[in-house]
C-alpha cells in the first residue's frame, strides 16, 4: 500500500466500555488509504484483546503496547510511529462520523494546510443518546486560510480565536509541519490537560490553518473516568501553561506577539480549574493562581488591552487580596448575602474624595460595560447575575 493519507492515533487506556464503538468509527471510515495507531498505555482491562481483535481483521491496524505512561507519552509514540501526509486522533471514548477523514483531507489538499480543524459534537449516550453541534468556525474565521500569529485585525480576535477550546481530535495535522517544528504532547502523568500545551504549540507554528463549519466527532461526556471529571489534578494545568512558556521562549518572534495572548487565556483556563475544584483545593489553588499573574504583573505581560473590564477587574481583586476573593466567592456559592470586595477589603471607590455611592459604583460598572460591549450584551450580563443570584 501507498503512504497512508492520514494516520489516525488513538491512544487507549482501560476504556474496554467505549472502544468497539470508537474502531468501528475509524475503520469505516470512506478514507480507505488511512493507518490506524492504537496506543495501548498499560491497560488492565480487556482493551488490548479487543485491539488485537481488530487488528487481526484489519491490516490497517497497528498497535503500540507499553506500559503506562501518561496521554502525552501515548501520543508522542503514535506520531513517531505515524507514516501518513496527514496526523489525526480519535480518542478511545469519543467516536467519528465515517465522512470525518474525507472531508478534512479534501480540506486540507484543496488549501494546502498545515491544520484543517472542524467543530464537534457534545456527545451524551444517557440517559439517551444526545449529540449537541458546538461550532468554533466564527465569522471572522469561516471560509478563509488564515495564520493565527499574523492575519487578526484586533488583539481581541486573536484572543477569542486561541481561545477556542482545544479539541486536538477534531482535527488533522501535516506531518512535516508538526515534525519540522519540533511539536510535541507533554509528557506528564496521566491525562491531564495536554492538549493545551499541543494545541497552543500548533498555533503558534501554523501558517495555513482553516476551520470548518461542520461537525464530525462525537465527543462523550459522560465516561466517569475521564480527566475533565478528576477534581484531584489541581496544578496539571499550571504545567499545560509552563510548558507554552517554555515553548514561546524558544521562539522569540511570536513569543512578542503572543504572550499577552498566552496571560490572557490563561486566566480563563485557572479561573475554570479553580470553579471546578471543590472549596478546600479552591483555597489552596487560588493562592498559586495570585502568585503566577503577579509574575505576569511584574514582568508586563499582563495587558488591559487583552481583557474585558470584569475579568480585568476579576483579576486585580485576586492579585489585591486572593484570600478575600476567594471567601466571598464561597459566600456567592453557597447563596449567603456577601459584601462587594471593595466592601470586604474596606476600599472605597472616591470621586473627589468622597466615597462613591453604591449604586452610582454600580451604575459606573454598567455604563463600562456598555461602552466596551454594547446596550444588548449588558442587559443580557445583567439578567444573568440577576438569575444567578436569585434562580435558586
Amino acid at each position: 500500500m501507498d503512504s497512508p493519507k492520514v494516520s489516525i492515533v488513538i491512544p487507549c487506556y482501560n476504556v474496554e466500555k467505549y472502544l468497539c464503538q470508537c474502531l468501528d468509527s475509524v475503520v469505516n471510515q470512506t478514507l480507505r488509504e488511512i493507518e490506524i495507531i492504537c496506543v495501548n498505555d498499560g491497560s488492565t482491562d480487556s482493551t488490548l484483546s479487543i485491539l488485537q481483535k481488530y487488528a487481526s481483521e484489519d491490516t490497517r491496524i497497528k498497535i503500540i503496547d507499553k506500559p503506562n505512561g501518561g496521554y502525552g507519552e501515548s501520543m508522542n509514540r503514535g506520531f513517531d510511529m505515524a507514516s501518513g501526509e496527514y496526523l489525526g486522533i480519535v480518542e478511545s471514548d469519543d467516536y467519528a462520523d465515517l465522512d470525518m477523514f474525507e472531508r478534512l483531507y479534501a480540506c486540507a489538499k484543496e488549501h494546502d494546510l498545515d491544520v484543517a480543524k472542524s467543530g464537534f459534537y457534545f456527545y451524551f449516550s444517557k440517559p439517551g443518546e444526545q449529540n449537541t453541534p458546538r461550532v468554533i468556525a466564527s465569522p471572522i474565521t469561516s471560509g478563509r486560510t488564515f495564520c493565527p500569529v499574523t492575519d487578526f485585525q484586533s488583539k481581541r480576535e486573536m484572543v477569542d480565536f486561541f481561545n477556542i477550546k482545544p479539541t486536538i481530535w477534531s482535527a488533522i495535522y501535516r506531518a512535516d509541519f508538526i515534525r519540522c517544528n519540533g511539536i510535541r504532547f507533554h509528557e506528564t502523568p496521566g491525562a491531564s490537560y495536554q492538549d493545551a500545551s499541543f494545541n497552543f504549540k500548533v498555533w503558534v507554528c501554523a501558517k495555513r490553518v482553516r476551520l470548518m463549519e461542520e461537525c464530525f466527532l462525537h465527543y462523550r461526556q459522560d465516561n466517569e473516568a475521564s480527566s475533565i471529571n478528576s477534581p484531584g489534578k489541581v496544578y496539571c494545568i499550571c504545567d499545560e501553561y509552563d510548558e507554552m512558556e517554555r515553548f514561546l521562549n524558544a521562539h522569540p518572534i511570536e513569543k512578542g506577539i503572543l504572550e499577552p495572548v498566552m496571560v490572557r487565556i490563561k486566566f480563563d483556563s485557572y479561573n475554570w480549574n479553580y470553579e471546578r475544584l471543590a472549596e478546600p483545593l479552591q483555597a489552596e489553588f487560588i493562592q498559586r493562581f495570585h502568585d503566577d499573574f503577579e509574575r505576569h504583573e511584574i514582568d508586563g505581560t499582563l495587558q488591559k488591552d487583552y481583557f474585558e473590564w470584569y475579568k480585568w477587574r476579576t483579576i486585580h481583586q485576586i492579585l489585591k487580596n486572593p484570600t478575600v476573593y476567594h471567601e466571598l466567592r464561597v459566600k456567592v456559592k453557597n447563596g449567603e448575602d456577601a459584601p462587594t470586595f471593595e466592601e470586604a477589603t474596606k476600599e472605597k471607590r472616591l470621586v473627589n474624595g468622597k466615597e462613591l455611592p453604591f449604586l452610582l459604583d454600580k451604575l459606573a460598572g454598567g455604563f463600562c460595560c456598555i461602552r466596551e460591549h454594547g446596550l444588548w450584551y449588558t442587559i443580557k450580563y445583567f439578567f444573568r447575575k440577576i438569575v444567578r443570584r436569585f434562580g435558586k
